[in-house]
């Protein structure tokens, strides 16, 4: 008995090499899961501080503080360790008369009042006009080391006097302190030993920003944050931000680790299975084409992996990251209906793991689903800078909005605006790797469909020159195929470039299809004297010149299947019928038929069509809508009889959009015109 083993369809194997990398990278600590708006009840349990955290300034106080700084100067002094030693020197060497016994205390109380620091009784003298000089800091340099003190925390000489006789004053209450070290210049020798610097002090007044605490204060761990149902104040919502703060930065998961990693699991299967789906409802055929789908998931991981890098570094350069430019990497190979909800996916980690993930989802769909639109008309030169100041709107109105309706808060906002400004360029500066991904991925951007559908490139100059018919011909196929194309909702870019080149073989020799007859002064009958075989096959020989031009030219594969699929395998009709006319053998008729391909795209078989019908209408002998009627449903009629729309991806929807497009187009045409009267005498 043979145990039958479950097999994998090949399209979920780089699903699954996707879901991997997203586990691999995201954020292995707990995320703070609540959230709360100033001015609206705390809707959860009554949170209480697991840890000790600082409570943060606003951008609004530091700024405030900042601004108060600007007017305070803080005295700068530089502590004497030499002054410190010679007055204790000076002291130990004085006749303290009968009271010489007090002197090893006096030296002691001295040098503990001296390690503190004594500055001067008088104030500070500064050339700083309205400046006023801090009452309450000071800045102390001591071993080359600059630290801030409260002035609380150094003695003034008259203070140092005075804490000198209250600290003997205890263990020898008898003696008049005050009186003995009057007579026996004890007074005289205390002096400063933090020397005041004036040029220190400009200077650390003009840097003084830096000198702004970023906390405000301290919550113990077990104190209560918030209780529920209470509001939201903006103290409160300040205490809230800060504890959020130290949570996702220094709090690591404290439950079972098991709990993490499944959790990280669940959601990365979760996004995995939103793109697929994402995928199969908006064009199943992608899993089909490996090239392309490969490359779109590698656009879906690198926006992923960016959002985890950054989150992790530094959340706030998250303002500067040109997500935007990831929906124009899809763009460049993919339609808008798969573009848009792929590029919402990539999005996702944005709103799952960022503090202000709303925000930022929210603006970066909004500017990447602008840009989606704008970039079809600001794609060339200088107009993708419009594109990217169009992107930058979006993105500060949709930020302001935030802003006005947290609390109508629009305080240090132009930070951000900057950054995202940045990013906006950024959208133009990393745009070009789109040609980068386009050769590592062997594809075709739609930017290259529409630089190699400009009739003035040197290949198509050629194709002019030299069979100025045939190229005629093109372009009136490209105009064809585009209204068709549009109206059946095709690969427009990828119609107009291969309609330009599906003949290009004819360049080879060009007097051999009747095109280009009247158009070459001198030509003769090219086909005069020749068997329907030797006719037929020089017509057919037009297919693999063009693959070789192509090739020689290196003209992308996307193009070279339209070459060689857009007769099929049909026959040459005319030499056909001539050959059976005169009686050839029926069953030796294999040299007159294509050794192409047939059709296997919608875009393939609306080039096959307009082909056929752009040269036979030369035939038509009424432009009446009945005639076109006909003569388009006659073709399209053939080639499904000669098979040769079997394996073409092509709706019965879509065939008849394409005949009733195409009857309208020669209509449009070959309509009628007025006889203008001969104008008498």
């Amino acid at each position: 008995m043979q145990i039958s083993t479950l097999k994998i369809p090949r399209k979920f194997f780089p699903l699954i090499v996707v879901f991997a990398v997203l586990v691999l990278l995201m954020p292995r600590t707990a995320k703070f899961n609540y959230d709360y708006k100033k001015g609206s009840p705390w809707p959860y349990e009554s949170l209480i501080s697991q840890f000790d955290f600082p409570i943060l300034k606003t951008e609004e106080q530091i700024q405030a503080e900042r601004e108060q700084s600007g007017s305070i100067v803080v005295p700068y002094y530089r502590y004497s360790e030499e002054v410190s030693s010679s007055v204790v020197k000076k002291v130990q060497s004085l006749d303290l008369g009968g009271y010489n016994s007090l002197r090893p205390a006096v030296v002691t109380r001295l040098a503990d009042i001296y390690a503190k620091g004594v500055i001067s009784d008088g104030k500070v003298k500064l050339e700083q006009g309205s400046a006023q000089v801090s009452q309450d800091l000071i800045f102390v340099q001591r071993n080359k080391r600059a630290l801030e003190y409260p002035l609380t925390e150094v003695y003034k000489v008259s203070d140092a006097k005075d804490q000198l006789v209250a600290e003997l004053a205890k263990n020898h209450p008898s003696v008049n302190l005050d009186s003995l070290f009057r007579r026996t210049g004890v007074y005289e020798a205390i002096v400063p030993n933090l020397l005041f610097d004036k040029s220190m002090t400009e200077l650390t007044h003009a840097d003084s920003d830096d000198y702004v605490s970023p906390t405000l204060g301290y919550v113990k761990a077990e104190e209560k944050i918030v209780s529920k149902g209470e509001i939201v104040t903006a103290e409160v919502a300040q205490i809230l931000d800060s504890y959020k703060e130290e949570y996702n930065k220094v709090f690591g998961y404290d439950g079972p680790r098991i709990f993490l990693y499944l959790g990280n699991v669940l959601i990365g299967l979760a996004l995995v299975v939103i793109l697929y789906f994402c995928l199969f409802f908006a064009n199943p055929l992608i899993f089909a084409d490996n090239k392309r789908y490969l490359y779109l998931l590698s656009v879906f991981l690198l926006a992923a992996v960016v959002t985890f890098i950054i989150e992790r570094v530094s959340p706030g350069l998250m303002y500067m990251i040109p997500y935007p430019v990831f929906a124009l990497y899809l763009l460049a190979f993919f339609r808008k209906r798969v573009v848009l909800p792929v590029y919402m996916v990539s999005l996702l980690p944005l709103l799952i793991f960022c503090g202000n993930g709303m925000e930022l989802f929210v603006m970066y769909l909004t500017a990447g689903a602008v840009a989606i639109e704008t970039f079809d008309h600001l794609s060339k030169g200088w107009l993708q800078f419009l594109n990217a100041a169009i992107i930058f709107g979006v993105e500060v109105a949709v930020f302001l909005g935030f802003r006005l309706i947290d609390a109508g808060s629009t305080s240090i906002w132009w930070v951000n605006v900057i950054q995202l400004l940045v990013g906006a360029l950024f959208t133009v500066a990393f745009y070009p790797l789109i040609y980068l991904f386009e050769r590592i991925f062997n594809l075709v951007s739609q930017t290259r469909l529409i630089e190699l559908a400009d009739t003035n490139t040197p290949l198509l100059q050629e194709l002019a020159a030299k069979a100025p018919g045939t190229f005629q011909h093109c372009l009136q196929v490209m105009n064809m195929v585009d209204a068709v194309g549009r109206a059946t909702d095709a690969n427009v870019p990828l119609l107009r470039a291969a309609a330009l080149y599906h003949d290009l073989g004819k360049m080879a020799n060009p007097l051999c299809f009747i095109e280009n007859e009247s158009t070459i002064p001198g030509a003769a009958k090219y086909h005069a004297g020749k068997t329907p075989k030797e006719s037929a096959a020089d017509i057919i020989r037009h297919v693999d010149d063009g693959l070789a031009l192509a090739t020689e030219h290196r003209l992308p594969e996307e193009i070279k299947a339209f070459i060689r699929t857009h007769h099929g395998t049909s026959a040459t009709a005319y030499f056909l019928n001539q050959y059976l006319n005169a009686g050839g053998d029926p069953s030796d008729v294999q040299d007159f038929y294509y050794h192409g391909q047939k059709p296997t795209s919608k875009e393939e078989v609306i080039l096959m069509v307009c082909d056929s019908i752009e040269a036979a209408s030369r035939s038509l002998k009424e432009y009446t809508p009945e005639a076109f009627d006909g003569f388009v449903e006659r073709i399209v009629a053939g080639k499904e009889k000669a098979g040769q729309l079997e394996d073409a991806d092509i709706t019965i929807h879509d065939l008849n959009l394409m005949k009733r497009m195409l009857k309208t187009y020669l209509q449009q045409i070959y309509h009628g015109r007025v006889a203008y009267p001969k104008r008498r005498g």
